[in-house]
């Protein structure tokens, strides 16, 4: 398989790094990460050969680095770099893209290495459809969201290079600092998933799904509507286009009539059961096993059945 000489990742968040990490080793012979955050948290970076330390975020914010990034991608000239497709991250690619002469390969479901360049399936028009693109740029910028790659083992422990900061023409500081509310999820390395949708009648039934899903040990995940328009689960669990793609063992669809933008993200389920009163929804065109019946019927009995 082809690789290309050099992919960096760019991030503060250990977990999404080694995702990427993981994925640029796959795709490149040599492989580094542009790291801000605490200095101690580069011992927990997994796979890469190289990590340029740009610096602590005490009072400010990974974007303060722009210009120091761009320094040293003009230095060293990489052939890709890898970022995670997060608000944040689609801002610092942009940036990068604009200042290399680049575009940013966004919603990708797929990449792999041609020659110097990469060859990409992204999801287009609201993920109706998949288009498979070649980029032959000499510098490519790719937002990947979460479960793409699998994060992979430590291997050697890689040599930490310190970065000269640059500072902004215009610099942010950062005042204060909250814990982001809500929960702290991985549903991409989940290896049983129960999702529900808009079959789900109100807030207060979730009881009766987190049931199932604590006797299958399972994660919880959701569509886009029980996530954004009834915002009865956190955005870490929506499932979709725009959230989460599955690699799980065994997911569960519950209530979930399965439109194209569901489906793309349990693409790489390798056993689907869904759980719908239509029968006619699309979702058990791509289940494996699928009861047709009402999930307020069909989950209490699936839950004794496990408690027995």
């Amino acid at each position: 398989m082809s690789k290309l000489a050099c992919v960096w990742v760019i991030g503060e968040e250990v977990a999404a790094i080694n995702e990427l990490t993981a994925g640029a080793k796959t795709l490149g012979d040599e492989t580094a990460v542009l790291f801000a955050g605490d200095r101690e948290q580069i011992a927990q970076i997994l796979g890469a050969d190289k990590v340029y330390y740009l610096g602590a975020l005490t009072d400010k914010i990974l974007e303060n680095y722009i210009p120091a990034i761009i320094n040293l991608v003009a230095e060293k000239k990489p052939n890709l770099l890898l970022i995670r497709n997060t608000k944040r991250g689609r801002l610092i690619a942009g940036a990068l893209a604009a200042n290399c002469g680049t575009n940013v390969l966004t919603d990708i479901t797929e990449i792999v290495a041609v020659g110097n360049g990469v060859e990409t399936q992204r999801m287009v028009y609201g993920g109706a459809a998949f288009r498979k693109e070649k980029s032959t740029n000499r510098i490519n910028i790719a937002c990947v969201g979460a479960g793409l790659f699998q994060a992979g083992d430590r291997q050697a422990i890689p040599s930490i290079i310190d970065v000269d900061d640059v500072t902004p023409d215009v610099s942010i500081k950062c005042l204060e600092k909250k814990a982001k509310s809500g929960e702290k999820v991985n549903l991409a390395a989940a290896k049983r998933v129960v999702g529900v949708g808009h079959g789900l009648k109100a807030a207060e039934d979730l009881k009766m799904i987190e049931a199932l899903a604590a006797e299958l040990k399972a994660e919880l995940a959701c569509s886009r509507p029980i996530a954004e328009e009834e915002k009865w689960m956190a955005k870490e669990r929506y499932i979709g286009v725009s959230g989460v793609m599955l690699k799980p063992e065994v997911y569960i669809a519950l209530g979930i009539s399965g439109q194209v933008q569901h489906t793309v993200g349990i693409n790489q389920a390798k056993t689907i059961l869904a759980i719908d009163k239509d029968k006619n929804a699309p979702i058990f065109k791509q289940a494996d096993y699928g009861i047709v019946g009402d999930m307020y019927k069909v989950v209490p009995a699936l839950i004794d059945k496990f408690r027995k």
